[in-house]
């Protein structure tokens, strides 16, 4: 099946050998099942075959397990021997153990090389739901995003966004009649939300440099597609962060790519694993633009394949374009699980052999009720399918061997040092930084200018009343040295910075009136 990806079937009670056909491999897929009922070793194999085409490959390591695609499978392994009897039930000829290059990733830069993208790059909406901001919060970070723009201020990583919100905050009534009410008290919920994520080690995502989706996309000397694992088992700590990474990984692919049409093979294929996080409490924005995504960039040669418990866990909009399923045990124990096992299996097109609905509440560990597209891209029919062996190691690599493979990538060195180029915190540090010298300049230049000063005392003097005079009489000595007295105090006090406001507002004043 040099076209398609083997995947099982034979044996008595099962039916036809099954494939995924790479011509339809980007109409997108779905695996799903219940805890423990073989839904990793599903992605292994797809990931093998995928890679064995050259097609290269995204998945996220949840579990650490996937991890073993990067050595070959072994007959001596505990895991392997109860695969060995199953190739020849199947009818797998050929069965044999091999390696897919690998490269790993990680966001926090320890099990793999750094990720990193900027804060321009993520986009409002995405941020927003990182952040897990309200409608008011969100749209003063829509503000923010646009002025970046207008003001020429790249925004890479977080202080400079952090420093573009102090920047609104100061100037916020200018920037309210432009754009509507800019609250300091949303300001300041965004910035709290910000210093919570960078305590949480999410910092390290937002930098450069960023990836380049073209390392994502190669394949090696032999043409193996490269299969690119996220190490997710830390990152599952923090699922919002990476159910929006994957987000924005699967957005930018869509921007960038080109249409192709509809290809012999998927370009790449993108593995979406614990796929219910990407839908739990998400906005109807946000599920909308999951829904236009997955409509569209079949087209650009790139196959999504969501991973998760049930079906019930993807809304229908999306549910409906995923052509290519295969669908573990369900458990039913309450009557909430039951009517969801029933919709599953009305997803399918029926088999006039057996009740799906008991298949999938029936088959075991490694088997599963299958439905690939066939020609046309119509549906095939349900069969129970005995899934074949990886011909990679079952189970983790150890650190070591993982290490050795870091040392050895092709990557190794390109993400590993960040850069902080000038961006929107440094341009906007020397503009208040430039501001402030200017204004010292400009009161140091008044207080070092004596003309000025006598004007205004002597124009004081003019309106205050007081009478002038040089008359030698003692009377007039007398007011002469009580006026000198209060004029000598005067130009003490008008010698201060405060003096001079005071004078020239009583002048202004003045003159106003004539």
């Amino acid at each position: 099946m040099t076209d398609k990806i083997f995947l099982g079937g034979g044996g008595e009670g099962y039916g036809d050998p099954q494939g995924l056909d790479l011509k339809y491999a980007n109409r997108h897929g779905l695996i799903a099942g219940a805890t423990g009922t073989g839904k990793t070793v599903t992605l292994q194999i797809l990931a093998e075959g995928f890679s064995n085409a050259g097609v290269p490959v995204i998945l996220a390591d949840v579990k650490g397990d996937l991890s073993g695609l990067a050595l070959a499978g072994s007959p001596d392994h505990k895991l392997h021997k109860a695969f060995m009897s199953r190739a020849g039930k199947i009818g797998f000829e050929g069965y044999g153990y091999q390696a897919c290059p690998v490269t790993f990733w990680d966001l926090y830069g320890e099990q793999g090389h750094p990720v990193r993208t900027t804060v321009a790059e993520m986009g409002p909406l995405l941020l927003a739901r990182l952040l897990e901001l309200s409608e008011a919060q969100e749209g003063i970070l829509n503000i923010a995003f646009r002025l970046a723009d207008e003001e020429g201020l790249p925004l890479l990583d977080l202080k400079d966004l952090q420093a573009l919100l102090v920047w609104i905050g100061e100037n916020r009534s200018q920037l309210s009649l432009r754009y509507g009410n800019v609250s300091t008290s949303s300001i300041g919920a965004i910035q709290r939300r910000l210093l919570v994520f960078e305590n949480q080690g999410g910092a390290g995502l937002f930098g450069e440099p960023a990836l380049a989706l073209s390392d994502l996309m190669r394949c090696d000397a032999a043409g193996k597609g490269m299969v690119n694992i996220l190490a997710a088992d830390k990152l599952m700590a923090a699922p919002g962060l990476y159910s929006t990474f994957l987000l924005w990984l699967l957005s930018e692919l869509f921007e960038e790519l080109p249409e192709v049409g509809d290809p012999d093979k998927p370009r790449l294929v993108f593995f979406f694993d614990e796929a219910h996080l990407l839908f739990d409490d998400a906005p109807k924005a946000l599920i909308d633009k999951v829904e236009q995504v997955a409509r569209l960039i079949r087209s650009k040669g790139v196959g999504i394949y969501f991973i998760t418990q049930n079906p019930a866990d993807v809304p229908e909009d999306i549910l409906g374009q995923l052509g290519n399923r295969i669908q573990h045990a369900l458990r039913a124990f309450t009557a909430k699980d039951r009517k969801n096992l029933r919709l599953a299996a009305e997803t399918y097109r029926e088999n006039p052999r057996f009740s799906t609905e008991d298949a999938v509440r029936e088959v075991g560990v490694g088997e599963a009720v299958t439905s690939m597209l066939q020609e046309k891209g119509v549906p095939g029919v349900v069969e129970r399918t005995l899934i074949r062996p990886p011909s990679t190691q079952l189970g983790p690599i150890t650190a070591d061997e993982r290490k050795k493979m870091l040392k050895v990538s092709d990557m190794a060195g390109k993400y590993d040092t960040p850069m902080d180029r000038r961006s929107a915190f440094e341009i906007l540090a020397q503009r208040a930084q430039a501001a402030a010298q200017e204004a010292e300049a400009a009161e140091e230049t008044a207080e070092a200018s004596p003309e000025p000063m006598a004007r205004e005392f002597n124009a004081a003097r003019r309106y205050s009343g007081a009478r002038v005079s040089r008359s030698s009489s003692r009377a007039y000595k007398q007011k002469d040295s009580f006026a000198s007295a209060m004029s000598e105090a005067v130009i003490k006090e008008l010698k201060g910075t405060t003096g001079r406001r005071i004078v020239r507002g009583i002048l202004g004043s003045l003159f106003k009136g004539r």
